[in-house]
């Protein structure tokens, strides 16, 4: 009642003729392309439209008001169905699943998932992703945590598979004679329509690579290497130099492989070039940062953290030092991929009236990480969602059989996804039928986002 008080005061004060400039971002740039008596008109035309809606206050304070009841009324829907899920937690008999099978698994772990754990749900501890995933979760993950009010993922067979194939690398099965092996992939590339869940799986495989005990490399938005930041030219390179991304990934790396990186050796001890820092220009007099033998991979991380200079250098140095790690099985995983593959908000001056943009190819930390034209075990996906763009198949510096295809949502993972809904009180349970969620499945087409959002709707 207090709120549409104030509101309906501030109507009454409303003065029609007053012209509130726009906000201008900083960044933005100061010209347009579009014509000013266009715009002009546009303005004048817009002004007519808000007078003739200030003539009723009574009816825009109403509009207000009921805009509050209703996010007031969701509020309090969400609050009761927490409520009733705290509730339901001392019933298991809730947790069914289609056909009358169990909706999550009693298996403890990502390590010993079985086909017999497809299409079930495993249930997660929030402190204990953040704790394995300090990078961060996949947006997806976050907004299925929220809306489903659980930390829990659904077990795919399509997770199985991209674990399975990194295990028989590192630890290949003795297969019989008569049975023919698998072809085990080192690079392997997502590729899928948006909101099928490629992000989050790359994430189960990295919380099931540093289950193991693997040392990863996980860059949860490869965006962010090529958008934002500063950017110099490195003249003995030809390359351009990022160092806020490098030390944000030097950061990122150190989160969860800090004790780990201290037990491993540098194994290449030439001088780290030095670059431009983050603001600061060249350092005098000093081009490179000497590494002494007995250098642990820690330090050579910590010197890229402390140093904006080095940070670059260190970067393209660490991609290298991966490479000769034999102690532990090194995964690399690179989340948006192909942002690696297409232009960067960065561009090069030519003349006085032009700019170049440049490709991320030109980047020196994308240089060193993209190519997959390697023995390294490492596995990057596409994000539709960042709209690069399709590419074409063939893409450089990738091997032709490295892009797989990752699948949405088949009807046996639609059925246990709806159920877990049900579950979650997402939908009414009178609502809920077999008809009603297969509707949902073929009118989404399998899209997690899409089902998400429809399944609420069942009537």
């Amino acid at each position: 009642m207090l709120r549409s008080i104030l509101r309906r005061a501030t109507l009454s004060k409303f003065q029609p003729g007053l012209i509130i400039p726009q906000r201008i971002h900083p960044q933005s740039k100061l010209y347009s392309s579009k014509n000013a008596k266009a715009s002009l008109s546009k303005a004048k035309k817009a002004d007519a439209k808000s007078k003739s809606k200030t003539k009723d206050p009574s009816s825009a304070v109403a509009s207000i008001a009921g805009e509050d009841f209703e996010s007031a009324g969701a509020d309090d829907f969400e609050a009761a169905r927490a409520r009733h899920l705290v509730d339901d937690e001392k019933d298991p008999s809730l947790d069914v699943g289609p056909n009358g099978r169990p909706l999550f698994t009693s298996t403890p772990s990502l390590s010993q998932m079985t086909r017999k754990d497809a299409c079930s749900y495993m249930k997660f501890s929030e402190k204990g992703l953040k704790e394995v995933l300090p990078e961060g979760l996949p947006t997806g993950m976050v907004t299925e945590f929220k809306e489903s009010m659980r930390t829990a993922l659904l077990v795919r067979q399509s997770f199985l598979d991209l674990r399975d194939n990194f295990r028989r690398i590192v630890d290949p099965p003795k297969w019989s004679s008569h049975t023919k092996a698998p072809k085990a992939r080192k690079q392997v590339v997502l590729d899928g329509p948006v909101s099928c869940g490629k992000s989050i799986a790359l994430a189960m495989l990295v919380h099931w690579a540093r289950d193991e005990g693997w040392l990863v490399l996980y860059a949860p938005r490869g965006r962010e290497w090529t958008h934002g930041g500063f950017f110099y030219k490195n003249p003995e390179t030809g390359l351009w130099d990022t160092p806020v991304q490098a030390e944000n990934v030097l950061k990122d790396f150190l989160k969860y492989n800090e004790s780990r990186l201290q037990q491993l050796p540098c194994q290449i001890f030439d001088p780290i070039p030095l670059g431009e820092g983050a603001g600061v220009g060249w350092m005098k007099g000093v081009e490179s940062m000497a590494l002494p033998e007995g250098t642990m991979l820690y330090d050579l991380v910590q010197m890229g953290i402390k140093y904006s200079h080095a940070a670059v250098g260190v970067v393209v140095r660490l991609r290298r030092e991966l490479s000769l790690v034999k102690n532990v099985p090194v995964l690399i995983v690179i989340d948006q991929y192909n942002n690696w593959f297409t232009f960067t908000e960065y561009e090069e001056p030519v003349t006085v009236r032009s700019c170049r943009p440049i490709h991320a190819r030109e980047l020196a930390m994308v240089n060193a990480f993209r190519s997959m034209m390697h023995d390294d075990m490492m596995v990057g996906a596409f994000s539709h969602s960042t709209a690069v763009g399709k590419l074409r198949q063939d893409l450089p510096d990738v091997p032709v059989d490295a892009r797989v295809n990752f699948p949405r949502y088949s009807l046996d993972e639609a059925a246990t996804v709806c159920h877990y809904y049900l579950r979650q009180r997402l939908v009414r349970r009178e609502a809920f039928s077999e008809e009603n969620w297969k509707k949902v499945y073929y009118l989404s087409n399998g899209n997690g986002a899409e089902m998400r959002w429809l399944v609420p709707l069942m009537r």
